[in-house]
């Protein structure tokens, strides 16, 4: 990503109207809404770019449709995704297969390197490779902590967005956010391979489900696979790794076997059910995966993070101007509006797709009801409320 170098000493003690924490595609597009609106930004992150990313590669309908909203609809194009149509689930040794009515497979490296630039062209200061805390309010604004190796600053911002992921916010001061994860949550864990079956083809989400976890496997733009999966976490340690642990969830599944997983180079994730209440407070808003998760199978996890940072613009603009705390409350309704409902379809389908036979039978049932699984897919890939109106 061609980019300005950005150094520790030419942030320090400034004050931002928004401090984004996280690059990834909430924090990203986020930052890009609020700058191209005027806004002075600083996206912080705590990795390099590009980086690997655990994560299944999939933007469905959804997703589409926001980054259509923002004008990059053309992105996906643009880097080379892979266009999805169906989704091929392996239970219990017998295939299923449901139609997607839209989708496109890309790897987060390239998406994400893609939408951080698309922040620095709208104006962002793009600051990678620093760790962010949280810290104390003043009277005016929050501060922020930042670290590197080599040395530390601190910032102030009209308002913050904690778009951090999985790992939560982080360390704070004064704030009451509280992380629970659920007590049978999976961990994730993923791969990229270059030398597969070629019955994984392209334009197919694939998906190998059983008593110990899921495995989804997709073709990107380079034409290698991508493996992202979700393990109980006892199966993980009796397998002794995830290399094993996919491979014997392939051979139950009735999908082929895929030799080179044992030799990719694998990485794994926190655990992946997990909440974090409440979802905002005194000039901060929680964005993305930092919200919550619930384990998703066809990209509707990149669709939470994308639909969340479109919608908390305009509440973020509000903050800069003038900090109420009724918008603490205003975004704690708009984002259980907003991702509630789509939230219990995916634990719902969690918790049945941990009972591979019962699944089998239900997908089997379903068959028959194409209106339904219909609903339910269309359900998943529509981004409706957008922009939500917010009164205070």
């Amino acid at each position: 990503m061609t980019r300005p170098e950005v150094s520790l000493e030419s942030v320090a003690n400034s004050m931002w109207d928004v401090v984004v924490i996280g690059a990834g595609p909430a924090g990203a597009v986020a930052a890009r809404q609020v700058a191209l609106r005027g806004a002075r930004v600083l996206l912080v992150d705590k990795k390099s770019f590009p980086r690997p990313k655990v994560c299944g590669a999939c933007l469905n309908g959804a997703a589409l449709q926001v980054l259509e909203a923002i004008g990059l609809g053309g992105l996906p194009t643009r880097l080379g995704g892979v266009p999805l149509d169906g989704v091929r689930i392996g239970i219990a040794g017998r295939l299923q297969e449901l139609s997607l009515p839209r989708g496109v497979a890309v790897s987060r490296s390239r998406l994400d390197e893609a939408l951080a630039a698309a922040a620095v062209d709208a104006g962002a200061i793009f600051l990678c490779e620093a760790r962010a805390s949280i810290a104390e309010p003043t009277a005016d604004a929050r501060r922020v902590r930042l670290s590197r190796r080599d040395g530390e600053t601190m910032v102030s911002a009209r308002v913050v967005l904690a778009a951090s992921g999985l790992g939560g916010i982080g360390p704070t001061d004064g704030l009451t956010m509280r992380t629970s994860v659920e007590k049978r949550s999976r961990v994730g864990a993923g791969c990229a391979i270059v030398d597969f079956p070629s019955f994984y083809r392209p334009r197919t989400i694939f998906m190998a489900v059983g008593e110990g976890g899921y495995v989804g496997l997709v073709q990107v733009e380079d034409g290698g696979l991508n493996v992202a999966a979700a393990f109980e976490r006892r199966f993980l340690r009796r397998c002794g790794g995830p290399a094993v642990a996919a491979s014997r969830v392939l051979s139950t599944s009735g999908l082929p076997a895929v030799p080179a997983l044992g030799e990719a180079e694998w990485r794994g994730t926190v655990a992946l059910m997990r909440t974090t209440r409440p979802v905002a407070a005194d000039r901060v808003f929680l964005i993305g995966d930092a919200t919550g998760y619930v384990e998703p199978f066809t990209g509707e996890g990149m669709a939470w993070a994308l639909m969340s940072a479109r919608a908390v613009e305009d509440l973020t603009l509000q903050a800069v101007g003038c900090w109420n705390p009724a918008l603490a409350r205003s975004w704690a309704t708009a984002h259980h509006r907003l991702l509630a409902a789509r939230l219990r379809t995916c634990r719902a389908a969690t918790l049945l797709l941990r009972r591979p036979r019962l699944a089998s039978a239900a997908f089997e049932a379903a068959s028959r009801l194409p209106g339904l699984t219909g609903w339910i897919i269309d359900h998943l890939n529509a981004a409706q409320a957008l922009k939500l109106r917010v009164e205070i």
